[in-house]
């Protein structure tokens, strides 16, 4: 299994599709089945199910997934490790929409003129995809959020945490309800929020009672700018942190309420951290970051992540 082989079969089940994998990786679609052909062959096992042109994982192949991507993550923690010192170390971050926005301009700019060599590499996503991202080894840290009052832990999964910021989150209100005091009494039965896995939205949902209700539509929106001018147009309600409402320079008409309070950690794998991760754990220290914690997960996982 040379990484080589492990990078296409990664790539094959990410886009399900022999042709579109082989555009991804640049080679021919004949290449790419003679080197999963090979990779079966050697497992002794059929990796992919074939029917007519669509193709899915087999059992097999959802297994061997979770360990190719850990050990092409750990080949790229070994590589980083030799060679950083010749061509910097490189960081792959995920981060959170709203964190992203409102929380780290700063802090990369202090991380860049610390290790002006370093490379980063920022996704973004909600919470849950980040996790699983982080245990699968895609990512080497994440920006997630953690409502309050969690029971799970992340030492379940073997992560550990860093708390950063305690955001105090507000329900935004179209102007016409500019007279509602309570979020009992909003009467629009509409949420713009992210896709499920996002912690805001869960908390939103748990808020207003949308889960088991049919009076309810969640409007999956794309960015917080996008939800500020449903609540504009009237037709949503949505809940956001205070720092990215700050942000977007929201008409003095609108109307928004408290919705309590959510944590923001930076999340890693206990017992791996890069050289990057490492100067990065660093600035935290400096910047006066609160300290390691067993911060709490489960609500941001709502699908198995493997430990």
């Amino acid at each position: 299994m040379d990484t080589e082989s492990l990078k296409i079969f990664c790539t094959v089940a990410a886009e399900l599709s022999i042709t579109q994998a082989a555009l991804r990786l640049g080679r021919a679609p004949s290449n790419v089945s003679t080197r999963i052909q090979q990779l079966e062959a050697e497992l002794d096992a059929t990796l992919l199910v074939r029917s007519g042109r669509r193709i899915a994982l087999s059992p097999a192949g959802e297994r061997l997934l979770d360990y190719a991507q850990r050990l092409l993550a750990l080949h790229e923690q070994a590589r980083q490790a030799i060679s950083a010192s010749q061509t910097g170390a490189v960081l792959r971050l995920g981060s959170m929409e709203s964190c992203a926005a409102s929380r780290l301009p700063a802090l990369l700019t202090r991380y860049h003129a610390l290790y002006p060599g370093a490379q980063l590499r920022l996704s973004t996503g909600p919470s849950r995809q980040l996790l699983e991202q982080l245990c699968r080894g895609q990512l080497d840290a994440a920006f997630v959020a953690l409502p309050p009052g969690d029971a799970h832990t992340l030492a379940d999964l073997g992560l550990s945490g860093r708390r950063m910021w305690r955001e105090a989150l507000r329900l935004l209100l179209p102007a016409s309800l500019a007279r509602v005091r309570r979020v009992a009494d909003v009467p629009l039965r509409s949420l713009a929020a992210f896709a499920p896995g996002c912690t805001y939205r869960s908390m939103a949902e748990t808020l207003l009672g949308v889960a088991g209700s049919s009076d309810w539509q969640v409007h999956e929106i794309g960015s917080y700018h996008a939800m500020l001018a449903c609540v504009c147009a009237g037709s949503s309600v949505a809940l956001m942190p205070a720092s990215v409402l700050a942000l977007t320079q929201a008409p003095a008409e609108l109307k928004s309420l408290p919705a309590g309070h959510a944590d923001t950690l930076l999340v890693w794998r206990t017992h791996e951290q890069s050289l990057a991760l490492q100067e990065w754990l660093t600035l935290l220290k400096q910047r006066g970051a609160t300290g390691i914690v067993r911060a709490s997960a489960a609500s941001c996982l709502a699908t198995t992540c493997p430990p």
